[in-house]
């Protein structure tokens, strides 16, 4: 059998999802994190490690131009990250046993399948949207080049400033919901199922295409916790992350089959 006839019959129905499913999820993800709580935290670590470089790039040195080569590694560890908590749940929903040699066996072994080009997808949108903040900035607060931002930071407050920050970020809502929409099952299914991440990404969109409402809340609810779990010192992320991460396993096996 081909690669193309694999990947055919791997490919999934999408199911209809009711805000009920959000819950369930929700409560399965907590489940899973209790279970195996050591993974979550070490998986998380990398993100609560990834925000203090950032933020001491940003505040303490003064080096904005770090904080493009420091945020990239989000993206682009990401996935193979996402794939620790969707293995993880998946082990513990088939009775498998857990163990850091089979887990992390799991995650490098995506580097051969189809997870380094949707990590490459999620890279051009970060790059893309990274490019036209600067294009939006400089639209709007051109003429104030010269103002250190980070320490001056009442130009936001002025007509320009605060004009600035709407269309970005309904421009930014509009990129993150794109991004979600081609993500939100494709990852865990590219770990489940023999399919091209294209095909996944696709699937991805068609349900949330088919359960506007309640995915978009769902997207609605994911930004809102990281946010909050980035508010304090992004300590919150040690909670959030692994709850998220466990939960978009079992809201993927709900909405496709």
């Amino acid at each position: 059998m081909s690669q193309t006839e694999v990947g055919q019959a791997d490919r999934p129905e999408v199911n209809e999802v009711a805000f009920a499913d959000l819950t369930a999820s929700l409560v399965l993800g907590w489940r899973d994190f209790r279970a195996a709580p050591l993974y979550g935290l070490v998986f998380a670590a990398v993100y609560v490690l990834g925000g203090w470089l950032v933020f001491w790039a940003l505040t303490t040195r003064g080096q904005i131009w770090w904080t493009l080569p420091a945020s990239a590694g989000f993206p682009i560890l990401g996935p193979f990250i996402a794939c620790g908590f969707y293995e993880i749940s998946r082990r513990l929903e088939a009775g498998e046993p857990l163990g850091w040699r089979s887990v992390a066996g799991v995650i490098f072994r995506q580097k051969d399948r189809q997870i380094p080009s949707m990590a490459a997808v999620i890279v051009i949108f970060f790059l893309f949207w990274n490019f036209l903040a600067h294009m939006i900035f400089a639209l709007f607060l051109g003429t104030m080049s010269l103002t250190n931002v980070t320490s001056s930071l009442e130009v936001f407050a002025s007509p320009s400033g605060l004009l600035m920050l709407a269309v970005g970020t309904v421009i930014g809502a509009v990129f993150a919901t794109l991004l979600f929409s081609l993500t939100v099952v494709s990852l865990p299914l590219l770990l489940d199922r023999e399919v091209d991440f294209v095909t996944a990404m696709l699937i991805s969109l068609a349900l949330v295409q088919a359960n506007p409402a309640v995915m978009l809340f769902w997207g609605a609810v994911i930004a809102a916790a990281l946010f909050a779990g980035m508010a304090p010192g992004f300590l919150g992320l040690f909670l959030v992350l692994p709850l998220f991460g466990h939960a978009s396993w079992h809201l993927y096996r709900r909405a496709l089959s």
